[in-house]
């Protein structure tokens, strides 16, 4: 069976953050920082070279695929912000109505920057996709 290739690293995460280029997209990520750690309790630890992840969760899926990837994260982009919430992003629906610019993927809501949405909005949709996934571990464990 295939390994992740997403996996947490030793590099510092803050000193990730620091080094980007772009002043705002920057300053979005330290906030998302911020609020990511504030809804986990856990520090940020670098996934691969460029997510920023907090707390872990081991999957299983009926395949038998299973490993660990983080809680919640964020990986900035070129252009944009991509937010991971480790949860089918459309059962948030509503939220997304009243969240502000936005793009969605499978598992994935990317953003341009913090101030194109409502960040209430956007607190409300990270915690949920932890409760979502700390409700399955109980579940599945």
């Amino acid at each position: 069976m295939a390994e992740n290739k997403t996996k947490p690293t030793n590099v510092s995460a803050a000193k990730f953050i620091d080094a980007l280029e772009d002043p705002q997209q920057k300053k979005d990520c330290k906030q998302l920082s911020k609020m990511m750690r504030a809804a986990t309790g856990e520090r940020a630890v670098m996934w691969g070279p460029s997510i920023v992840g907090f707390g872990t969760h081991h999957y299983k899926y009926e395949s038998g695929r299973e490993g660990d990837i983080m809680m919640v994260g964020f990986a900035p982009r070129k252009g944009q912000i991509s937010l991971y919430l480790t949860c089918d992003i459309q059962q948030m629906a509503p939220l997304l109505e009243k969240l502000g610019k936005h793009k969605t993927g499978k598992g994935c809501l990317y953003i341009k920057r913090l101030a194109d949405v409502d960040l209430d909005v956007l607190s409300e949709m990270i915690e949920r996709g932890i409760e979502e996934v700390e409700n399955s571990h109980s579940k599945s464990g």
